[in-house]
């Protein structure tokens, strides 16, 4: 009898494995030069942001005056929006919602962007300007400088009356002097001489921005002449807002050394 071999299975014929898009997608990699792998090319772009996220940091803190174009930090400008009746109001604090129109922070410059309709244009529509809105910055420059100086004087870094301030100068803590406008000369150019002298000739600022009334209301006490900043934070913000009082008061010139770049930022 014939003998029937034992049949053997037969192997499936091999296929070639299937090409997903993530398999295909690192072929393409692979192939690629090393110089444009994706792990320099994502290095590079990281790179990138980086300097662009610091340069936009940098600049941050830089807007352009809608009267003069020149290109200035915030400190030296006064951000004005328009309130809920459509009235322009100043911004001093840059905390108001809306649309901002940054002018230079000079009593001529704002009273020139109300003359030429520098906020309606900026705003493009019809806005109420209030009259006298060039006083109405002044004084709530003059506020908020008292407002600091007040500050100032709970922290303990105010000493107020002509001997409390020799002795402030005698202790080498003098961040600047205060003189009220009506104090004589002689006094002021005394203690400036003692404070230079205390200094070792370095130039320490005098502020001669304030009435002896605005001074004596602000820290509570009876007639004061002069005053002493005495270093720290607090007066830091004193002298800061009341140096810009100043500038706002003498006007363009004040920046006249100051001229920058147009932006476009608003």
């Amino acid at each position: 009898m014939r003998r029937s071999l034992p049949r053997t299975r037969r192997a499936p014929p091999r296929r070639a494995p299937r090409r997903t898009p993530r398999r295909a997608a690192r072929r393409r990699q692979t192939a690629r030069a090393p110089h444009e792998r994706p792990g320099r090319s994502f290095l590079r772009q990281a790179a990138s942001e980086q300097r662009h996220k610091a340069q936009d940091d940098a600049e941050d803190g830089v807007r352009r005056c809608s009267v003069t174009r020149a290109r200035r930090s915030r400190d030296e400008l006064i951000r004005f929006v328009l309130g809920p009746d459509g009235t322009v109001v100043p911004d001093l604090k840059e905390r108001l919602p809306g649309r901002g129109v940054w002018v230079t922070a000079a009593q001529d410059i704002v009273a020139d962007a109300v003359k030429r309709k520098v906020f309606s244009r900026t705003l493009k529509g019809e806005v109420k300007v209030p009259e006298g809105l060039a006083v109405q910055v002044e004084r709530l420059l003059v506020e908020a400088a008292l407002s600091a100086l007040a500050l100032a004087n709970k922290a303990g870094e105010a000493q107020f009356g002509y001997a409390k301030v020799e002795e402030a100068i005698a202790g080498g803590r003098v961040l600047a002097l205060i003189h009220a406008r009506e104090a004589a000369e002689d006094g002021c150019r005394k203690l400036d001489g003692k404070v230079r002298g205390a200094g070792g000739g370095s130039p320490i600022p005098a502020i001669r921005a304030f009435a002896t009334d605005e001074l004596s209301l602000a820290t509570g006490r009876t007639n004061v002449i002069h005053a002493a900043l005495i270093q720290g934070g607090a007066a830091q913000r004193v002298l800061a807002a009341a140096s810009r009082l100043e500038r706002y008061r003498k006007g363009q010139t004040a920046f006249a050394s100051r001229n920058g770049a147009d932006t476009d930022e608003e």
